[in-house]
């Protein structure tokens, strides 16, 4: 019996990651547990500390769950009081896994082998656990002890015809016992070889449950001599598959609901037959009861299982902000963030882009087409100014002039266009960005011919002619849209109900009711969902071309550590708070012990990399300019480091140069002494992608998958180790980044003397949510801005419109 007493830390870290993955999802997870273990004073988690927890998904392993385990752990929280909140929460299968950790907390990691052995020869029956730093072994025969059994091996010399039988072992640990697998010892006599040994099933099949389309994989094996054969049955009936005979193991791929059933397995050879245990085999789809039978007959515990998968999920999101010549806007930055955050809960790839201009954001497009392929689950999410002219919407990029037209913007049918020729399994389109008559433009552009497809979602943040709003708070903000929508992302429902209930909730909030409504369009005729599975294609090299294609825009520079010759030596760190802003963390690690003062700050920034001088070489990141990047996401937070904020890694032309300067001054000096170096760290994030070349005219004609097989990789890429290697094995194949032709524009757009009517910056405010005597402006905490908060908020609404409505 296991002791519950014992506390989370002294689980094995094999274990902890197990509960982690179980409690990383978004229905009923880590953030379920959290307000569980609240109840407790001791085991309360902060605000900063959840904060700290949901950046986690912001590293390629990093996992909130288990982060707050690790917080738990380190409050001596008992495993028997995770239990009860685990329960608590309905978390039946890390209910289920726990318990069977605690209760097997023993876990055997060598079995005892059944062995045929002549008479006189040395038997030697090893067994091997791992769970506690002291475990005993006692082995048996039968049920019979066998004397000076108490090691880890159990040595019998000059094996005897008595000695043979069945031996089994027990390991245990106080109370806490488990036993290994029978092991069978059997003497062939000599002059007797032909008599055949009796048979011993070492490994039995175990009961599974599995959806549709699945790979079943049962496996029963056994020792004798001569050697066995094996046959499968299916409700006792033979199965003729070729994989069922004479194998060990049994294997249907693209199960059904007709391979449900019973499975045993007869072992056989030309002396003796034995059969295996019968277990049971549970198909999906739909919602499978989980009951205590079920955890008897030792069913694992059962999930509700989708019908439909993706073969891959991948994102983009572009938030402009810092326009040139329209008013700025605050919100983009936050729901980017928070946006990022939720979808890679959901095994999205995501790539996430701040303040783009025209060129830049046709590029970054191109290369999200080429993330596409035959099934793969597409999200498109845009944040900044925008129009819509004739059912046709524009994205406007930071570049935009102040009299722009459709021929300055993105145009969003377009797009949909080239989604639609990869064959995808979902297209989702999330516009967050005003809709407003553009009267500079009266182009009524043509978009060529959609296919018939019934996949696309579009999500717009406000109706038609209407306006979407910021609210604004503190330092931050988020998007109207985007604090509805993050409170219902995770669900696991389909993406048009999940969006369904995003409309309900902003029309039952008083500031947003009259004044922004969400509007949805969608075509989508299966249930598909963002929470779905990923089952991947059939196509490897597909799939490795888009690996490749977003892990290079993700790829930081490792860690750097400089020693200057006065002995003091430095570490350069990076993080990446989107795919195109990064921020650079020095820290001395070592100084001579007359060296009273000494900091290691950066300068001379290579061409094209956003800097602001006046805020580099900062003490927080805050101070450095970064309102989402946390302390907590850095190794050892209390360690003094200076901070730089790098952004539009997108412009960098050539590889990213910097000075580190190092200040230091001796104890017997007054003056201050400078070193430096010079450090190149090549092309960083999303700089690989070259996103300010133009891309070359290319037709989206051909199938997604040749597509993926014939773009070329582009000189000036660097590629992270490892990765290169296992995409380009293919001698047809040459993966890079491809590119696309923006040709849709069949009229020329007026020159700007021209125009009707400039586009003046607006600020729309809504006076009854205001304090007439003392106006306060409240901005959105990108973190957490739960939607029941905003009826009891005096709000500044600021419109992402940019010209004069009607």
């Amino acid at each position: 019996m296991g002791d519950w007493n014992m506390g989370l830390g002294t689980l094995r870290e094999s274990v902890l990651s197990k509960l982690a993955d179980l409690l990383d999802n978004p229905n009923c997870g880590w953030r379920q547990l959290a307000d569980a273990v609240n109840k407790q004073p001791q085991f309360r988690c902060s605000e900063k500390e959840l904060i700290g927890c949901s950046v986690q998904v912001l590293s390629a392993r990093g996992s909130p769950s288990r982060l707050l385990l690790a917080k738990l752990a380190d409050r001596a929280c008992s495993l028997g009081f995770l239990l009860q909140c685990l329960k608590k929460i309905e978390h039946r299968e890390a209910v289920q896994y726990l318990t069977t950790i605690v209760m097997e907390q023993i876990r055997i990691t060598v079995q005892p082998q059944s062995q045929l052995v002549p008479e006189g020869d040395r038997v030697v029956l090893r067994c091997q656990a791992i769970g506690f730093p002291v475990l005993g072994y006692q082995w048996f025969k039968g049920k019979e002890e066998v004397p000076h059994g108490s090691a880890p091996d159990l040595i019998l010399n000059h094996i005897s015809p008595n000695q043979q039988g069945y031996y089994i072992c027990r390991v245990n640990h106080g109370d806490s016992f488990v036993f290994s697998q029978w092991a069978q010892v059997s003497v062939a006599m000599p002059g007797n070889s032909r008599s055949g040994s009796g048979l011993c099933i070492i490994q039995q099949p175990r009961n599974v449950t599995i959806a549709e389309r699945d790979c079943l994989f049962l496996e029963c094996r056994a020792e004798g001599n001569p050697p066995p054969q094996y046959q499968w049955y299916h409700n006792k009936q033979p199965l003729l598959l070729a994989t069922a005979t004479s194998k060990p193991s049994l294997e249907i791929r693209a199960v059904t609901t007709a391979d449900r059933g019973k499975y045993s397995c007869r072992v056989y050879n030309l002396y003796h037959e034995v059969w295996s245990e019968q277990v049971h085999v549970e198909i999906g789809p739909g919602s499978l009861s989980w009951d205590d039978d079920d955890e008897v007959r030792g069913f694992p515990p059962a999930r509700q299982l989708s019908h439909f998968y993706a073969t891959d999920k991948v994102a983009l999101l572009m938030g402009n902000m810092n326009y040139q010549y329209h008013r700025q806007l605050r919100a983009p930055m936050a729901d980017v963030h928070e946006l990022t955050n939720l979808l890679r809960q959901l095994d999205f790839k995501v790539v996430s882009l701040l303040d783009l201009n025209r060129q830049e954001m046709h590029s970054a497009v191109t290369e999200f087409l080429l993330l596409l392929d035959r099934g793969v689950y597409g999200l498109l999410y845009f944040a900044g100014h925008g129009y819509e002219n004739y059912g046709n919407s524009f994205m406007v990029p930071i570049d935009a002039p102040a009299s722009y037209t459709s021929e300055h913007c993105l145009w969003v049918q377009d797009v949909l266009q080239r989604m639609q020729e990869r064959e995808t399994g979902l297209n989702v389109f999330l516009l967050d960005m005003c809709r407003k008559r553009n009267l500079n433009d009266d182009i009524i552009p043509q978009p060529g011919p959609l296919k018939v497809t019934a996949n696309i979602v579009f999500g717009y943040a406000t109706c038609v002619d209407a306006e979407a709003y910021e609210v604004n708070k503190d330092d931050l903000s988020n998007g109207i849209f985007i604090s509805f929508l993050k409170t219902r992302l995770l669900a696991e429902e389909k993406v048009t109900v999940m969006l369904d209930r995003v409309a309900e909730d902003m029309g039952q909030c008083e500031i947003t009711r009259g004044r922004q409504a969400l509007e949805l369009r969608s075509n989508l005729s299966e249930r598909r969902a963002l929470t779905d599975r990923i089952q991947s294609s059939d196509c490897p090299v597909a799939t490795s071309a888009r690996n490749l294609q977003w892990a290079i825009a993700h790829v930081l520079p490792e860690s750097r550590f400089l020693l200057f010759e006065c002995g003091v030596k430095v570490q350069l760190g990076f993080a990446a708070e989107f795919s195109n802003i990064m921020i650079i963390y020095t820290r001395i690690l070592d100084q001579p012990q007359d060296i009273i003062s000494c900091t290691a700050q950066l300068s001379d920034f290579s061409e094209g990399v956003d800097v602001d001088l006046k805020l580099t070489n900062q003490e927080t990141p805050q101070d450095a300019g970064s309102l989402l990047f946390t302390l907590e996401t850095v190794d050892r937070p209390e360690v003094p480091r200076l901070y730089t904020r790098l952004r539009a890694l997108q412009r960098l032309k050539k590889e990213l140069k910097f000075t580190v300067c190092l200040h230091y001054q001796y104890s017997n000096m007054d003056e201050e002494v400078h070193e430096k170096q010079t450090v190149t760290v090549g092309k960083p994030l999303v700089a690989k992608l070259n996103l300010h070349e133009p891309r070359l005219p290319r037709s989206f004609s051909a199938s997604s998958s040749s597509d993926l097989h014939t773009f070329s990789i582009p000189e000036s890429s660097s590629f992270p180790e490892g990765l290169e290697s296992s995409v380009l094995a293919s001698e047809t194949s040459s993966l890079g980044s491809a590119s696309t032709c923006w040709s849709y524009f069949s009229q020329t757009g007026e020159a700007a003397g021209n125009v009707k009517q400039v586009n003046v910056p607006e600020e729309t405010f809504s006076p009854e949510f205001l304090d007439s005597d003392q106006p306060q402006p409240l901005y959105a905490d990108c973190k957490s801005l739960p939607h029941d908060r905003l009826e009891d908020l005096s709000a500044q609404f600021r419109t992402k419109q940019n010209f004069h409505s009607c």
